[in-house]
Formats: structure tokens, C-alpha cells, sequence
């Protein structure tokens, strides 16, 4: 883990990476989601989306830190057993200003750190395919992963003493773009494409293969129909 005063860097390829994990209260995540496996399972599959989203992360060789931005402390404790470190959102502003708050906590700790945003709910990330998402993001001073419906996104980089400038929800993948970041066009990053709001996005991630907390969780609720 970065600890006080160790830098971060990101000059090349080989760099290590610090990632910022926003997490709303599980009471109001994945809403829209609810709509497809109810009230009661939408808060558990919130948690093991981001239980496997950091667990991917930790596994990465890129990564040498996972902050997770967060309110919840059930979710909190939970992504802190896996190796996470969690930090609270004092902003209370939003998305975009969670991110932010995330990456100066980063920061003020690790220096001018190599910084890259994730969201939480990608259940089927997989590490080989996250690296190279960061070996390619580490040649530009921003840069970003459109998600599967080519319309937001879920992943941002600021290289060292670059401004993150977060401009998430909706139509992001645009805005970002218009922005100056970089689009990281490579093929075969399904899984870091692949977030979940929906019961046909979590359809699509199952059918990609999700980790080990999502998997117990709908293996043990769900019908085999719906999985």
C-alpha cells in the first residue's frame, strides 16, 4: 500500500496505479436494479458487485492501492477486509465530487500519485484485463473506458500532476471525450466495460462470469432462469 510520503508514479507502462472506488450507502444503491431482483437483494448484490470489483483491483499488478469513497459502514468494514482502505464522503455532493475528494485524499498521502477512477459495480472485472487498461492509460495525461453501452463510463486516469476532472452520469463517455481524455479503444475489456444497473446488465456479467461474492450471492437467491 502507499503510505505517507511514498510516491506513486506513472512515467511509463510499469507504473503503480492508486484507484478511487465510489460506493453510495447501500440503502440507496442500485435502484434502477431493483426493479428487476427487489428491495431486499438490491443492497446484498451492491456490496458483492463492489466486494468483487476491489477484490479484481487488489489483484492487480498495476495496483498498488484501493481507496473506496464511502458512507456505509457495513460496506466500509466489508471492502477493508479485502485490503481496501475506505475514506468517508465529507463532501456529500455527488458523484463527481466524491471522486475528487477521493483522489486528494490519495494524494496528500502518496504525493502526486498516478490516479484512476473505478465503479464499483463491475462484478466481472477481471485483473489482466484492468492492467492493461492502465499500461495503456499510463502513455497519456487522462484517459478513460467508455462502458458497454457506449454511453458513460467506468473508468478515469490523471497521470501525475494532472487534474482528474471527473465528469460522470448520463452521457459521460462524450463529455469525457470532449474533455481532452484519451478513449481506451482496445478490444477484449468486456469486464471492464461491463457495470451493472439493470436485471439485463447483470444478465451480461453472469454470462461473462462474475467473482466470488456476486456468484455465492446469486447462486444461493436466484433461480437458474434468471441467472
Amino acid at each position: 500500500m502507499c503510505t505517507e510520503g511514498e510516491i506513486a508514479t506513472n512515467t511509463d507502462p510499469t507504473g503503480l496505479w492508486s484507484l478511487v472506488v465510489p460506493l453510495k450507502p447501500l440503502a440507496r444503491a442500485k435502484s434502477r436494479l431493483g426493479r428487476a431482483v427487489g428491495g431486499d437483494l438490491r443492497p446484498r448484490l451492491a456490496l458483492a458487485f463492489a466486494q468483487d470489483t476491489v477484490s479484481a483491483a487488489l489483484s492487480c499488478g498495476a495496483v498498488v492501492d484501493v481507496v473506496v469513497v464511502t458512507d456505509d459502514p457495513v460496506a466500509g468494514a466489508a471492502l477493508a477486509a479485502l485490503g481496501a482502505r475506505t475514506v468517508a464522503d465529507t463532501p456529500a455532493a455527488g458523484l463527481n465530487a466524491a471522486l475528487e475528494h477521493g483522489v486528494r485524499w490519495v494524494r496528500a498521502r502518496c504525493g502526486d500519485a498516478a490516479v484512476a477512477v473505478l465503479n464499483a459495480d463491475l462484478p466481472a472485472l477481471r485483473p489482466d484485463e484492468l492492467n492493461r487498461v492502465l499500461e495503456f492509460s499510463a502513455k497519456f495525461p487522462r484517459a478513460f473506458v467508455g462502458d458497454a453501452q457506449g454511453i458513460g463510463t467506468t473508468f478515469l486516469s490523471a497521470a501525475p500532476g494532472v487534474d482528474l476532472r471527473p465528469a460522470f452520469g448520463g452521457a459521460s463517455r462524450a463529455r469525457h471525450l470532449a474533455s481532452g481524455a484519451v478513449e481506451v479503444a482496445l478490444p477484449g475489456l468486456d469486464s471492464v466495460r461491463r457495470d451493472v444497473d439493470t436485471g439485463d446488465d447483470l444478465g451480461a456479467a453472469l454470462a461473462l462470469g462474475v467473482g466470488r461474492f456476486t456468484a455465492g450471492l446469486t447462486a444461493s437467491v436466484m433461480p437458474a432462469a434468471d441467472r
